[in-house]
Order: structure tokens, then C-alpha cells, then sequence
């Protein structure tokens, strides 16, 4: 039999003194209730209590087994209590994993938020760019962007939208030149990741007159796109940055948005963490205040977007010519590759940023 619920029962009896009445606390024959305190002394070969036909009482191994088992469930019974209360209210480490220019320039106002509504929760942040399995490193939320997460038994949910911006300083467009269509790219500095990150890889723009696709050479690259922001605020070259990232520059005119027209693909920002089934309370409510600071309209995502909307972009009328398409191999002599694809254009809506 189940030797914790044993101790259970050998405690009721000794508490009341009777099989029968030890049955009716804990709704179970009088047969069951026996066996147990049978299967006790079985295990333990000894005597724990003394029977008569009119009383029982505790032998001297009794009285010291009956002290510290109850030690023992009590004990059980806290723990227990403490598990039931780290799901049901925060408390306790929360290990959060997001990359690290996310994490740098868009996670912190949301941690120091959250740790100030739930102080009885730690936040333990790691930034890592790379594939992170969150149930082998034992995090309890991670943030994706560009899927830098795996994990066999992870559950996703949508954040927010993000989206790549062409940009440079005034003084580089002041020295060289304002692009104002994707082909332009080819014969400015660019910067951007090493090719084995993805660099110098071919960006399609989606302007008025359909996909454009341009193959832009790096002037400049860099492992980490914090490192290629500070090269733009320098001058040193056009550069193509998230959104989350450089916000604040373009607000204070460091950084001027380039190619207003053309769109580049929009970045999914999306959580992740290990199970839906008895999800901690410190990991939902986290989860609820990520959601509730990134949602459409909240003052946190305003301070976020700030400047760095994108303008309103009209409707653009559709258009007949629906030719092949033309492909032309770098059509300015700069190393580079564009190739324009015609088709009807889409209705454009501006898209936030945050």
C-alpha cells in the first residue's frame, strides 16, 4: 500500500484512538484503515500501537515514529502549499531569454515594469543571439524575432510587428546623395551582417510599381546590428535597421528615413515558452504584460513608435501594364544586382513600428 497515505492514517488512529473512528475521518472501511497500520508495522517490524477489546495506545516506538512522521507530513503539506502558491500567485525567478538588440532597446522598460507590479518575482534576463532551446536551458519565456528559437514542446504566441528601415545621417546624404529608389542602393556605402549572417542577401522592396529586388554590396559589415547603428550615426553608409532599434534617432533627426514608398518584409515578434498545461502565474502574468505593453495604442507602444511611424502611404491606382518581368544585372556598374518585377500594385497601409 501507499506508504505516505499509511502515515496519514496511522496519525488519524493514534489522534483518535480507533480504527473505527480514524475509518469515518478519512471516509474509509475499517478493514482498509487496519491493513494500513498492518503494512506500517510489516515495514518498520515493530509494534506501534498496543490492541485491546477496549482501547489503544501507543507503544514506545509509536510515540517516537507518531513525532516525527508528523513532522514529515507537515512538512509535505508545506511544500505542497508552496508549489500550489508559486501557480497561483508570482513569485520566484523568472528567466526571460530575448535577443540582444531587442532585449537592449525594447525589453527593459517592460522588465522594470513588470518587476515593479509583481516584487515578489525576480527577473533573471539573458540576451543571446543564437537558436535557443528553452526547455534544455530551463528558460521560462523567450522572445523570438527571425525564429532565433527552437524547441520541440514550445508554445508561440504573437507579440508585435516590426519592420526594416532604409536610413543614413544627413551628413552622409548631404556628402553623397539622396536614394529614393531601391536601384539607388547600389552605388551608396551599405551597410550590413557579414554575408554568412545573411548579409549582402537580396532585399525585395514592394514600391508602386510592384517587387523590386535589389542585391546591394556591404561596404561595411558587422556581427551585431547595434554595431552597424553606430556605424550609420557616424556617416560611414546607408544602412537597413529594425524598426525597435533606431526609433529615437529618427525622431531626433540623427537618422533619416529613406525610400518612403517601398516596404521591406515586416519582422513577427512573438513569444514562446515551454507549456500551456499549469503555466506558473509568474510566467502568465508575464506573458499578459508583454501583450498588454506592446498592444496597438498603449502608451508604451506610442513612447515606443514615437517618430519612427511610418508616414501614411496613399492608395496607389492600379496600373495596366502587367509585362514580363525585366531583369537587369547591375544596370549602374556598382557590383551590385536589381531586378524590378512588375505587376498591379496592392493598396498600401502604413505600417506601425514600434
Amino acid at each position: 500500500m501507499n506508504q505516505l497515505q499509511s502515515m496519514r492514517v496511522f496519525v488519524k488512529v493514534a489522534d483518535l484512538g480507533s480504527f473505527v473512528g480514524a475509518a469515518g475521518a478519512l471516509d474509509l472501511s475499517t478493514a482498509v484503515v487496519t491493513r494500513h497500520v498492518a503494512d506500517l508495522e510489516a515495514r518498520l517490524g515493530t509494534r506501534l500501537l498496543n490492541r485491546t477489546t477496549r482501547r489503544l495506545s501507543l507503544t514506545e516506538s509509536g510515540a517516537t515514529y507518531l513525532e516525527r512522521v508528523r513532522h514529515i507530513l507537515a512538512d509535505l503539506e508545506g511544500v505542497e502549499q508552496m508549489v500550489v502558491a508559486r501557480n497561483h500567485e508570482p513569485v520566484g525567478t523568472l528567466r526571460i531569454v530575448a535577443p540582444v538588440v531587442f532585449g537592449l532597446h525594447s525589453l527593459a522598460p517592460v522588465v522594470q515594469s513588470y518587476a515593479q507590479r509583481y516584487p515578489d518575482v525576480v527577473p533573471d534576463v539573458t540576451l543571446a543571439d543564437r537558436h535557443v532551446d528553452l526547455v534544455e536551458e530551463g528558460f521560462d519565456v523567450g522572445i523570438l524575432v527571425a525564429r532565433h528559437m527552437r524547441s520541440a514542446s514550445i508554445v508561440t504566441r504573437r507579440l508585435t510587428t516590426g519592420y526594416m528601415t532604409v536610413c543614413a545621417t544627413p551628413d552622409y546624404l548631404a556628402r553623397h546623395g539622396t536614394p529614393t529608389r531601391p536601384e539607388d542602393l547600389l552605388r551608396h556605402s551599405c551597410l550590413s551582417r557579414p554575408t554568412e549572417q545573411g548579409g549582402g542577401e537580396e532585399r525585395v522592396f514592394t514600391g508602386p510599381d510592384g517587387e523590386v529586388r535589389v542585391r546591394p554590396s556591404n561596404a561595411i559589415a558587422a556581427n551585431n546590428t547595434e554595431m552597424l547603428r553606430q556605424f550609420a550615426l557616424l556617416g560611414m553608409g546607408v544602412a537597413i535597421l529594425p524598426s525597435y532599434l533606431i526609433g529615437r534617432d529618427l525622431s531626433a533627426g540623427r537618422l533619416v528615413r529613406l525610400l518612403d514608398e517601398y516596404s521591406l518584409p515586416p519582422i513577427e515578434i512573438t513569444i514562446a515558452y515551454p507549456s500551456r498545461l499549469h503555466l506558473p502565474a509568474k510566467v502568465r502574468t508575464f506573458i499578459d504584460h508583454l501583450v498588454e505593453h506592446f498592444q496597438p495604442g498603449s502608451g508604451s507602444a506610442r513612447d515606443a513608435r514615437g517618430a519612427a511611424q511610418r508616414r501614411a502611404v496613399a492608395e496607389v491606382s492600379a496600373t495596366d501594364d502587367l509585362s514580363a518581368p525585366e531583369v537587369t544585372d547591375d544596370p549602374l556598374g556598382s557590383g551590385g544586382t536589381t531586378r524590378r518585377v512588375a505587376r498591379v500594385p496592392r493598396p498600401r497601409i502604413a505600417a506601425s513600428q514600434f
